[in-house]
């Protein structure tokens, strides 16, 4: 993956967008849907959603049903992630994304993107280490990208073991509904400031 821009809300990409940095898409860009961790609440609602918001801005947009661990290992829907512009992963679950990507073809295509754009929790999944929504622990992510540990609003309880457990080894993000944070490729930076970083109990700047 050479970057990746994580948005905490789909109002906040759409910002993003209309900004024209950190993601600037060409004339009919190629954009690629995968609504993976909205497969509980509505795979289809979210993909339309989505494909709205980037056929505004001009692109070409297909969303790719991957909502299962079958389809992530289909061929066609890898070689779509792999050659798109830009690959768009919706909110939702981000423990079933993990558990659908890891290990599959689209899963290795999604870690190949030339750019990604995240949503929500769904942006955990991708780092070295990711949040487990339901209690805040640490956990392994899926490795693609490292650096950062990003996370998205909580109790003040869940929050402060998520810090603790963590430590002072890594730098947690965590995206309120206007947040965005992007990685370049080398390092990463604040696009939107409704985000809190901070290293064990210490606040910390990107």
């Amino acid at each position: 993956m050479k970057t990746l821009t994580a948005a905490g809300s789909i109002d906040a990409l759409r910002d993003v967008l209309r900004q024209g940095t950190p993601i600037a898409l060409a004339e009919r860009a190629d954009v690629v849907i995968l609504p993976t961790a909205s497969a509980f609440r509505g795979a289809e609602a979210a993909a339309i959603e989505l494909a709205s918001l980037f056929e505004e801005a001009g692109a070409r947009v297909e969303a790719l049903m991957n909502v299962s661990r079958d389809s992530s290992d289909e061929p066609h829907f890898a070689q779509r992630t792999r050659d798109a512009d830009l690959v768009v992963l919706s909110d939702g679950s981000a423990l079933h994304a993990k558990s659908v990507w890891r290990g599959t073809l689209v899963g290795e295509a999604i870690r190949e993107s030339q750019r990604v754009a995240a949503v929500g929790s769904v942006a955990s999944v991708l780092g070295d280490v990711m949040v487990d929504p339901r209690g805040g622990a640490p956990t392994n992510g899926l490795g693609y990208v490292s650096g950062l540990v990003i996370g998205v609003d909580a109790s003040e309880e869940q929050l402060a073991r998520t810090r603790l457990l963590l430590g002072e080894g890594a730098t947690l993000a965590v995206l309120g509904h206007g947040g965005v944070v992007h990685f370049d490729g080398l390092d990463w930076r604040v696009i939107a400031p409704d985000v809190v970083t901070t290293r064990g109990e210490q606040f910390v700047e990107l």
